[in-house]
């Protein structure tokens, strides 16, 4: 019976403990050793392993679940309510994943070299390795993030990476072939060489390159939520139960919708939105305006209790230079030259930084109030 074995490592180890794990039949729960340790013992806890392999070997756990045969890996996410769950990914699924990204990229394994510098822990990590393993693709791992390490990896022969925009924003984005970009909201200027990608844990990562959808995947909108179909979804959560359709579609809980020529334009999740004075306001098309302030450093968008609006547009700022802050005024100018007034931000509100996943999404139910 094939077992999940949890993988605590990062850089080349886990990659090494990936092949064995599946060498074996077995299945692979990429653990984040920066989880402190309640939270490691919480999560091993509800995804009950078989096994642990960290820095001082393997061990084994007592009340483990098996998988089934054709299982890869289960991709801890955390649900709305924080909750950890584990996606459930097969063989299969990765496979398709891979495929997908790799046609879309035209990856050359002869030419080509994957970076990866993202948390293996996450889906878009474990997906650039994936695509690497699948492919026959030279591929090298870093532990973490380093902008010197990556731009001397794109010297030494990488041509092909991931990276949240916050990371992007610190390297010369040249000196790859292409670069796949997720995890929070786009930068306000492009480079070329760069997609902007849209997926899940789910979905096995990307399946939306620049608004439309990669080699074997569907798109519908069903009462403005974005549902996808293609064989990169999962199988099911770890608990067993499958958030899939009865004929297969995937609904995101992402609000969005598809043009007349089938461009996807994702506005954020549905319970992200702010209803002020009747008005629907999605943060993200906001952030976007104000991120490009030169004033505006870091910038996220959120509704507070307001007795005359409901919910008032508020913008929570980190100032480029704390001494000299953006005023209101100038955001609302920024944001009705651009969007419908009732979007401009009624309230402003300064802070030193804004809280953030390890791929750089804000974690936006931390700065929501009432």
């Amino acid at each position: 019976m094939s077992a999940l074995v949890a993988v605590t490592l990062t850089g080349p180890a886990f990659v090494d403990a990936l092949q064995r794990a599946w060498d074996d039949g077995d299945a692979v729960l990429p653990v984040d050793p920066r989880l402190p340790a309640p939270a490691r013992a919480a999560l091993l806890e509800e995804m009950a392993p078989a096994w642990v392999v960290d820095a001082h070997g393997r061990s084994g756990r007592q009340g483990a679940r098996p998988v089934q045969e054709g299982d890869a890996a289960v991709v801890p996410t955390s649900g709305s309510t924080g909750r950890p769950k584990g996606v459930v990914h097969t063989h299969a699924s990765l496979l398709a994943s891979a495929r997908a990204v790799s046609r879309a990229l035209d990856v050359d394994p002869v030419t080509d070299r994957w970076l990866c510098c993202l948390p293996l822990a996450h889906v878009a990590g474990l997906a650039v390795v994936v695509r690497a393993l699948t492919h026959g693709v030279p591929l090298e791992v870093h532990d973490r993030f380093d902008a010197a390490a990556v731009t001397d990896a794109a010297r030494r022969g990488a041509t092909l990476t991931s990276l949240v925009p916050t990371a992007l924003a610190r390297i010369d984005p040249t000196a790859f072939r292409a670069i796949v970009v997720g995890g929070a909201a786009p930068p306000a200027v492009v480079p070329a060489n760069c997609r902007i990608s849209y997926g899940l844990t789910e979905t096995a990562s990307a399946v939306v390159f620049d608004g439309h959808p990669l080699p074997g995947v569907q798109l519908r909108v069903v009462q403005g939520e974005v549902q996808v179909r293609g064989e990169m979804l999962l199988r099911c959560y770890r608990d067993g139960t499958d958030p899939r359709t009865a004929d297969g579609w995937l609904p995101t809980d992402d609000a969005g919708e598809l043009g007349d020529d089938g461009t996807l334009v994702v506005h954020g999740r549905r319970g992200d939105v702010i209803v002020t004075g009747g008005e629907k306001v999605w943060p993200e098309p906001v952030e976007r305006i104000l991120s490009t302030l030169g004033a505006v450093a870091e910038v996220a968008v959120v509704g507070r209790p307001d007795p005359e609006w409901g919910r008032a547009v508020t913008a929570i700022v980190v100032p480029t230079d704390p001494s000299a802050p953006p005023r209101l005024d100038e955001l609302r100018g920024a944001v009705k030259d651009r969007l419908p007034a009732w979007c401009a931000p009624r309230r402003l509100e300064l802070v030193d930084s804004l809280p953030r996943t390890a791929l750089g999404k804000v974690r936006r139910g931390e700065l929501v109030d009432g």
